[in-house]
């Protein structure tokens, strides 16, 4: 009996996509430098402007990373296309997982904003609102930060592709700090910092130069914001501060939206 020959089994198709962003969780990816060669040889990277010219937009793919925001209607127009065209979605950073600070904007006259940067603003279009992907498509699973962490990023591919769950830890940057030996700022200086309520991820960051977490990877699960801003005004930080530390890189999401919008009312 002659032998046949044997197509080799099709690569699994990745999908890189950006909406409203700097482009900086695009950037985590393509520094990834040789985990990305190894990563190419096991992935048919069908479509990533920020890395290739080679492109298969209207492909199907069997994982969508998404970074950035919905703030235009064509952003979210281009994100229903690519929901339907995806096996999995995971959204890459706090653009698209909590608006960014994009979502500065929210509950203000963008209009006016529009009017002040732009010489033209007829030819300006966008929404009244920045929102995370997750308002608009079902997600499978939220990378966070601002940037993405290089690991983590690593880490959800390597487990998406091989059917498993990612092994993510689920605590907030305080642990970050124990495990380096990092002086709380919070409790030895009496520096603000959202810490205590904010996920995993960067390595402690701030905390390592002396500097309160400013919340890049959002909210932990279940984060007691109303508990650690009471505290905070214990150590006399004012709530319009509060506010602004909570509306800041990751203040779309939910829990820090709301505890802004609680510290601006006793504000007023």
């Amino acid at each position: 009996m002659g032998s046949e020959a044997h197509a080799p089994p099709a690569r699994p198709r990745l999908g890189v996509f950006k909406l409203a962003s700097c482009d900086g969780c695009q950037l985590t990816l393509i520094g990834c430098e040789d985990e990305l060669l190894a990563l190419s040889e096991k992935v048919d990277i069908a479509h990533f402007p920020e890395a290739s010219s080679r492109t298969d937009v209207h492909g199907r793919f069997d994982v969508a990373l998404v970074e950035g925001s919905v703030s235009a209607e064509w952003q979210r127009e281009e994100l229903l296309s690519i929901r339907e065209r995806s096996k999995l979605l995971v959204t890459i950073g706090a653009c698209a997982t909590s608006g960014g600070v994009q979502a500065l904007r929210n509950g203000k006259d963008v209009s006016e904003f529009v009017r002040a940067v732009y010489a033209s603003p007829a030819y300006i279009s966008t929404l009244d609102r920045s929102t995370p992907v997750s308002a608009h498509v079902s997600v499978d699973y939220e990378l966070r930060g601002c940037p993405i962490d290089k690991h983590q990023l690593l880490e959800v591919l390597t487990a998406l592709l091989v059917g498993r769950r990612p092994a993510i830890r689920d605590e907030s940057v305080c642990m970050e700090c124990k495990r380096r030996g990092n002086v709380c700022v919070l409790v030895a200086h009496g520096e603000p910092c959202l810490g205590p309520v904010v996920h995993a991820g960067c390595g402690a960051l701030c905390p390592r130069f002396a500097r309160g977490c400013y919340g890049c990877f959002g909210p932990k699960e279940s984060p007691a914001t109303a508990a650690l801003a009471a505290r905070l005004k214990e150590l006399g930080v004012p709530a319009a501060d509060l506010a602004r530390r909570f509306r800041s890189i990751s203040g779309g999401a939910p829990a820090f939206a709301d505890e802004a919008a609680k510290q601006e009312l006793e504000h007023d």
